[in-house]
């Protein structure tokens, strides 16, 4: 395991993380961070980043976004399709990753080939944050342009659009995609799926930085405070708080153990901390904390697995937004609020913009590639009979006349 971190320094920091032999007579079990590298590969401050079974991600103001291989530890490359500063990076299994960035622009990469298969201005203004569904059928992002947004990620196309009443800065998936939360400045709005409404909202102190699901209900929360609480989103009731950092809480990362459940915060102050949380959810204990001495802005937590290479999602999940899309002309209503169809779709991007890597073409890609050799190859041979024929027509046309020349005379 390891926890990395990005910070406002333009440094990507590695630390491996390793439990101690379990002390006699100590009833929590301690765990020992190791500095394990450093990466300075952007040229301003790190605003996002994302990790798979492989790779670590890290999203800039630089407008790129660089790739960590984490089994060789080197430098893998970086893609550069972005005009504008990266604002969300999202692993969809370990074979696709989708960017968000100021430019408006949503980009599906294929995360073998480190290529752009799809390429959607999503967003009039920023895109903010955006949420990857668990079934990979769905996608939900914000944006400055006071929307919310539902992505068909099969189809590669806008499915809705909701218009909300101010900018949202963070939205989330629970951990089963039956409800999703809206984050506006210090209030959370908790939509249910199957209704696509609102049916409460938390509010919390300060403005909210960082959310992240621990149950299906469970949602803990950090913002511009030292604070993090935890709250119920069928009550809307805060079960705990607990102080985790001396200054305001940038981000968080939450993952289950086999033992325990395990919250990961970042903070302003320099500080990674490794929470451990009982099974109330409600008094945590800390599990270690190291100190980078820099202003971290963004966290991970890279776990290395054999799990995770066989957790892939099923083929139609997983399959990428590479077709063209059909835009849509309809529109809808749906619980009182208005919810249209897309209609302003940008044509996909299949250009090449990454860096080199490992792995096959997708199976879709092929299919189409597939798909028109086919069609050219049918084509051709339409007209390669055609011309024959005609070609057969004028040989018996010159034979009949010389025939015809013949019999006058």
């Amino acid at each position: 395991m390891e926890l990395v971190a990005g910070c406002y320094e333009q440094v990507l920091f590695g630390f491996a993380v390793h439990p101690e032999p379990k002390a006699s007579g100590d009833p929590e079990q301690k765990w020992t961070p190791v500095a394990d590298f450093t990466h300075h590969a952007h040229t301003a401050s790190l605003s996002a980043v994302a990790v798979n079974s492989r790779f670590v991600v890290t999203g800039s103001k630089d407008e790129t976004i660089h790739i960590y291989d984490m089994k060789k530890k080197i430098d893998h490359g970086a893609l550069v399709h972005h005009n504008g500063t990266i604002t969300c990076l999202k692993f969809y299994g370990n074979r696709h990753l989708i960017s968000g960035a100021e430019d408006g622009l949503i980009c599906v990469w294929d995360a073998k080939k480190w290529e752009c298969l799809k390429s959607i201005k999503a967003h009039k203004g920023h895109v903010t944050s955006l949420s990857i569904h668990p079934s990979g059928k769905l996608a939900l992002s914000v944006g400055t342009d006071k929307t919310l947004r539902t992505w068909n990620l099969v189809e590669g196309r806008s499915a809705f659009i909701k218009n909300i009443k101010q900018n949202a800065h963070i939205v989330e998936w629970s951990p089963r995609g039956e409800r999703y939360v809206v984050v506006i400045l210090n209030k959370i709005d908790v939509y249910q799926l199957d209704t696509a409404s609102v049916s409460g909202t938390i509010t919390n102190g300060k403005r909210i930085s960082s959310v992240t699901f621990l149950s299906e209900s469970v949602l803990a929360v950090a913002g511009d405070e030292e604070v993090v609480r935890v709250f119920d989103c069928d009550s809307l009731v805060c079960l705990s708080e607990f102080k985790a950092h001396e200054n305001r809480v940038k981000d968080l990362f939450s993952f289950e153990t086999p033992e325990h459940h395990v919250i990961v915060t970042a903070s302003s102050d320099g500080f990674i901390k490794m929470w451990k949380l009982h099974e109330d959810k409600v008094s945590p204990c800390l599990l270690c904390e190291v100190n980078t001495n820099a202003r971290l802005t963004c966290l991970g937590v890279w776990l290395d697995r054999a799990t995770d290479t066989r957790e892939s999602p099923p083929p139609d999940a997983e399959t990428p937004p590479v077709s063209k899309e059909e835009p849509s002309k309809s529109n809808k209503k749906e619980s009182g609020d208005e919810v249209q169809e897309g209609e302003r779709q940008s044509k996909p991007g299949t250009k090449k913009c990454g860096s080199t890597g490992d792995g096959d073409k997708p199976a879709k890609g092929n299919s189409l590639v597939s798909a028109k050799k086919r069609k050219t190859v049918e084509m051709l041979g339409k007209k390669g009979n055609s011309l024959v024929t005609a070609k057969k027509r004028k040989m018996v046309e010159m034979l009949e006349k010389k025939k015809r020349k013949k019999k006058k005379m």
